[in-house]
């Protein structure tokens, strides 16, 4: 019986040799490594009423969360008996500042940034601008791929644009403006889709 249980015993014991010699240890405690790396939401488990919360006109700004751009709501205000042109630029300034301004609690913890930074002001078009132009006092070229996708983005789903998902910018040096589009593919890669332009001259 012994001698017929020798090849096997033989067997386990090279198994234990190649086990150790590659490193792998056996062990029948439990290990713990921890909880699993969280992945980034990006979507509110409920609305942020608190970002809503001021009295004005609704908008949509969008914010960057992962690699994409994501649209959150918000309000800006704006006075009574502002004429169409004034009007357009005082939506522009309010959703700029949106922008610029920090996420709320529950969007940061969502995964929500922004890269577009605070002190930039817009104005309306200069003489042979087309009249919905909007003039930034940053150059669009100056402002980061992530900046410029989350600005044209914003404003061409906004009262400060045309409503055809494109919007006419222009920088305070700029002799010309140019019509920059936000598209699907900018949505989803703002980091490396920069907005189709092409330069535009009053009619």
């Amino acid at each position: 019986m012994t001698v017929r249980r020798l090849p096997a015993l033989t067997g386990l014991l090279v198994l234990a040799v190649l086990l150790t010699g590659c490193g792998i240890r056996a062990t029948e405690v439990p290990t713990d490594y921890g909880p699993a790396p969280s992945r980034v939401r990006c979507s509110l488990a409920e609305p942020d009423v608190s970002t809503q919360a001021a009295p004005g006109l609704p908008v949509r700004v969008f914010l960057l969360c992962g690699s994409s751009l994501v649209a959150v709501d918000r309000t800006v205000r704006v006075p009574d008996g502002a004429s169409d042109s004034g009007r357009r630029v005082l939506v522009a300034q309010g959703l700029l500042d949106e922008l610029a301004a920090q996420p709320s609690a529950a969007e940061k913890e969502a995964g929500y940034t922004s890269d577009v930074r605070r002190g930039i002001t817009v104005t309306g078009p200069r003489a042979g601008d087309p009249e919905d132009t909007l003039r930034l006092s940053a150059d669009p070229d100056d402002l980061t791929s992530y900046a410029l996708a989350q600005v044209v983005c914003t404003f061409s789903d906004s009262a400060a644009a045309e409503g055809d998902g494109s919007v006419i910018l222009a920088g305070p040096a700029d002799r010309s403006a140019r019509r920059y589009t936000c598209t699907d593919e900018v949505r989803a890669r703002p980091g490396s889709n920069e907005p189709p332009a092409d330069e535009v001259t009053d009619a």
